[in-house]
């Protein structure tokens, strides 16, 4: 009887070996051919055959092409949510313990090169959201992130109005604020190869708009 558990417990390691070997070559295949040719055109009997793995193998880890899309780039999205929020979060206590500061330069800056190094970190599967997800649930990736932004400033805004006894900043001005900041992440992912030259970037790009934010509640005489 030992021998009979030993032996169907080795065959369960064995099993969970495979399929765990098989959903790698999966995601590894998939990802290639998301790259070439988009989420549109991307076809699951390439994804299969160069798996080496059938279509049936593929139906057991992922319910379509969406799910399997979803498990290369759900987890990068998390990532990022998580320190957008978290600086998003320490912002918005500053706030409410009235300890926000006109100016912030530093922890901006490390809150900016903690998500070029997220976005590096995964830049395959950030480059695939941004260039290659048009047909996905995923296509209006960007926009989301600006709204969580969007809303930050928004909240930042009002106080700092308030604080400075400055003229209210319009909607619309806070959303174009928002969309420059992400749309600036984007062109440096796009266009710089190097995460070290990206980081001296972002410092610029994040200095250049503080001193755009803090005009926006300066006093035209001083």
């Amino acid at each position: 009887m030992v021998i009979n558990i030993d032996n169907a417990m080795i065959k369960r390691g064995n099993q969970l070996k495979d399929n765990k070997e098989t959903k790698e070559k999966l995601l590894v295949s998939a990802k290639k051919e998301f790259i070439e040719k988009g989420y549109l055109s991307a076809s699951l009997r390439n994804i299969c055959k160069n798996a080496g793995v059938t279509t049936g193998a593929l139906y057991f880890f992922f319910e379509d092409k969406e799910d399997l899309y979803g498990a290369l780039v759900a987890e990068p999205i998390k990532k990022l949510h998580a320190v957008m929020d978290r600086h998003y979060a320490e912002e918005q206590a500053q706030i409410d313990a009235g300890l926000l500061i006109e100016n912030d330069m530093d922890h901006d800056v490390e809150a900016a090169i903690e998500i070029v190094r997220c976005l590096y970190l995964h830049r395959d599967e950030f480059m695939m959201l941004l260039t290659k997800s048009q047909g996905s649930r995923y296509q209006e990736i960007t926009g989301g992130f600006v709204m969580i932004t969007e809303k930050h400033f928004r909240r930042m805004a009002d106080n700092l109005e308030k604080s400075f006894g400055a003229e209210p900043v319009a909607d619309y001005l806070i959303h174009w604020i928002a969309h420059m900041l992400i749309d600036a992440f984007i062109h440096i992912l796009t266009h710089e190869v190097s995460e070290e030259a990206a980081e001296v970037h972002v410092q610029q790009v994040i200095k250049y708009m503080i001193g755009g934010w803090v005009g926006l509640f300066t006093p035209a005489n001083k």
